[in-house]
């Protein structure tokens, strides 16, 4: 863990977040500023700060756990697919975005949206029923 790393603080649960899954090597949360709503975030809980990094064990299992959530995704949101994304070089701590798609979004250069209170709430119900 790293003190000054933001996802080592959520795992850690010193900062809160909108927890989806959770075992004991990873977590799923949604992103703060998601593309879409229901854009999710999967983190190993060990501080890795590039995907290269990672053993091969992590690597194989935080992508059948991505598999799961874009399932999942897909069963409580009724996107058309989801767009996975591994970039790293907003927060340095290896994680995965998942964001669901629609064929019609425009996704190129849209802006982040924000959740409503009530939003939060029944995108996380939706995902967590799914999974």
């Amino acid at each position: 863990m790293s003190n000054s790393c933001i996802f080592c603080r959520i795992v850690s649960k010193e900062i809160p977040s909108n927890e989806v899954y959770e075992d004991k090597n990873f977590l799923v949360f949604l992103d703060v500023k998601p593309i879409n709503h229901g854009h999710l975030l999967i983190i190993p809980k060990k501080h890795i700060v590039w995907m290269q990094e990672a053993d091969n064990k992590t690597i194989s299992e935080i992508f059948k756990l991505a598999k799961k959530m874009m399932l999942a995704l897909k069963k409580s949101l009724k996107c058309d697919y989801v767009h996975l994304s591994v970039v790293g070089n907003e927060v340095p701590h290896f994680h995965i975005h998942l964001i669901p798609r629609y064929k019609n979004d425009k996704f190129r250069n849209l802006p982040r949206k924000t959740y409503k209170n009530t939003e939060v709430k029944k995108v996380l119900d939706k995902i967590i029923k799914s999974i």
